[in-house]
C-alpha cells in the first residue's frame, strides 16, 4: 500500500539531508531524501541550504513516490525511517552534444572559436 503525504520536518544541516512524514495508514513513517539524491533528481549541482526546502516543495511529487515505492519494497518495520540516496534515483542518460562539426579535422578551441564567431555575426552578413 502506498503512502500518503504528511508534513515537512526541513532540512538537517548535519546530516545533509532533507526530513519529511509520511503515512501508513494512521502510521506516520519519518523519511529523508540526501542532499545528493534531490540534486541529482532535480537536475542540479550543489543547492545551498537555505534552498533546500524550495527545492523539496518542487520535487515533493517524486520524492514521496521514490519513498513510498521503497517503503513497499522493504519489511515493514515500525519506527524505520525511509532514506533515499543517490543509489535509489534513476541515472538519466547525459544532454545530447552540440552539434557543432568538430570532427578530427577541428580541435575543441577551434570549435569553439568557430561557434563565438558564428554567434556574434549579424543575420544580414551570414547571407
Amino acid at each position: 500500500m502506498p503512502l500518503t503525504r504528511d508534513r515537512i520536518i526541513g532540512h538537517d544541516n548535519e546530516r545533509l539531508a532533507f526530513r519529511f512524514t509520511m503515512l501508513h495508514d494512521a502510521d506516520t513513517v519519518e523519511c529523508q531524501i540526501s542532499d545528493a539524491a534531490m540534486d541529482i533528481l532535480g537536475g542540479v549541482k550543489g543547492t545551498e541550504s537555505m534552498a533546500r526546502q524550495a527545492q523539496f516543495l518542487s520535487l515533493r511529487d517524486a520524492v514521496e513516490g521514490l519513498a513510498s515505492d521503497l517503503f513497499d519494497k522493504g519489511p515493514c518495520v515500525k519506527g524505520q525511517v525511509v532514506r533515499i540516496f543517490t543509489k535509489h534515483i534513476q541515472k538519466l542518460p547525459p544532454p545530447p552534444t552540440d552539434a557543432v562539426a568538430t570532427g578530427p579535422e577541428l580541435g575543441a578551441d577551434q570549435a569553439a572559436s568557430l561557434r563565438v564567431i558564428a554567434e556574434a555575426r549579424p543575420a544580414s552578413a551570414a547571407q
